[in-house]
């Protein structure tokens, strides 16, 4: 079957739903505010020109997770969903994952957030495979470490081939909708990659790879 792989922050989302996340956090007093809201646009800085360490921000998105219980996490998750994440998805978005249903392919989200935030989105696009970095759990709790490879830049060609390995799907014939440069190394080997509303640098490389560029921001 074809590979429809849909990066999601900035791409079916109109926003960051790790940004977001941290923001809903300051906005419920859940966090110390100020110290929280400046970390979080350093690090949401740092992806965007490109010199992000994953790892030092799994380390800081992940202390609040491994603060408290999954049952007190997936509350505050849920007022997150209704409140924040409904809004921030365009219907355009949800057109166009639902044209690579109507044609029979196999939708992946492959995201460099964690799970935790990004499980229900992908259950909200009615996507079942979802890609993302996860948390690792020890007795029933989050830590503050990746477990295994993380889905950031050449990550997700590694976390999507292990994927691949035993199922029916190549990428021969394959889609990848992305926003980000740091998304280069995906684009690059599928058939069909498509710049969804890019950032400067991916914009340019589409230009001069014939890319198509689309904005899905109604």
């Amino acid at each position: 079957m074809t590979l429809a792989l849909f990066d999601l922050d900035n791409t079916l989302l109109k926003g960051d739903s790790d940004y977001q996340w941290g923001e809903f956090l300051v906005r419920k007093g859940l966090v110390d505010a100020k110290q929280h809201a400046e970390t979080n646009r350093r690090f949401y800085g740092q992806y965007t020109n490109g010199t992000l360490n994953i790892h030092e921000y799994a380390a800081f998105t992940f202390k609040f997770l491994s603060d408290h219980s999954k049952e007190q996490l997936d509350q505050w998750r849920q007022e997150y969903l209704q409140e924040d994440v409904q809004q921030m998805i365009p219907a355009a978005a949800r057109a166009l994952v639902e044209k690579h249903r109507t044609l029979g392919h196999t939708l992946v989200i492959i995201t460099a957030t964690n799970s935790f935030v990004t499980r229900p989105i992908a259950t909200e696009f009615g996507i079942e495979h979802l890609l993302a970095v996860e948390p690792k759990m020890e007795n029933g709790r989050y830590t503050t470490e990746i477990d295994g490879i993380p889905t950031f830049r050449e990550g997700k060609i590694e976390r999507l081939k292990a994927w691949l390995q035993g199922r029916a799907e190549t990428l021969e014939g394959s889609y990848f909708y992305s926003d980000s440069h740091n998304d280069l190394p995906l684009l690059e080997i599928v058939d069909y990659p498509t710049a969804v509303d890019p950032d400067d640098i991916l914009r340019a490389k589409a230009i001069a790879r014939g890319w198509p560029i689309i904005s899905l921001r109604s």
